[in-house]
């Protein structure tokens, strides 16, 4: 399994409200040769780490694509930068952010490319959407399943599913 973050907390000039940003996206990475097989609903987020900033619209997504995983972190990056996306401080506001969570089970650790994201497992706004398209996906490290991962989450992180 493919797996990928999205998220945003600002306007995009093209496309407006981080929602419709995050739909356009979805639509955008078939131009990259790569197809959406799932996704979860959209979920609204408090900034981790806590912030002053705008919550941020999240949600997963599972893919199938040819492309191997240094060239699909390459497309992600380049749709990123095609909405915008503006690269600053770590955690910062953005109209746009693509993460490739997990790719088909691979342990990489370049300065490149981490797999699987070094974080996920520390973040509901990934965890929670996750769980809803694949409860049985196995942290490829920790081998706890992402129901696993999320009920072992402290409380207190802010994610709550938008209306459809």
């Amino acid at each position: 399994m493919i797996v990928i973050g999205l998220g945003g907390n600002l306007e995009s000039p093209a496309y407006g409200a981080p929602r419709r940003t995050l739909e356009a996206a979805l639509l955008a990475l078939e131009s990259e040769g790569v197809r959406v097989a799932s996704r979860s609903r959209f979920y609204r987020s408090a900034p981790v780490p806590p912030s002053a900033q705008p919550a941020f619209v999240n949600a997963v997504a599972a893919l199938d694509t040819t492309l191997g995983p240094s060239p699909l972190l390459a497309a992600l990056s380049a749709i990123e930068d095609r909405f915008g996306r503006v690269r600053g401080a770590r955690n910062a506001a953005r109209v746009l952010d693509l993460d490739l969570l997990d790719y088909e089970g691979a342990v990489i650790a370049t300065k490149a490319l981490q797999l699987p994201h070094p974080r996920l497992h520390e973040r509901r706004f990934v965890l929670l959407p996750l769980v809803e398209i694949a409860p049985l996906w196995r942290h490829p490290l920790l081998r706890l399943t992402a129901r696993e991962l999320l009920d072992a989450l402290p409380a207190g992180q802010m994610v709550e599913p938008l209306p459809d």
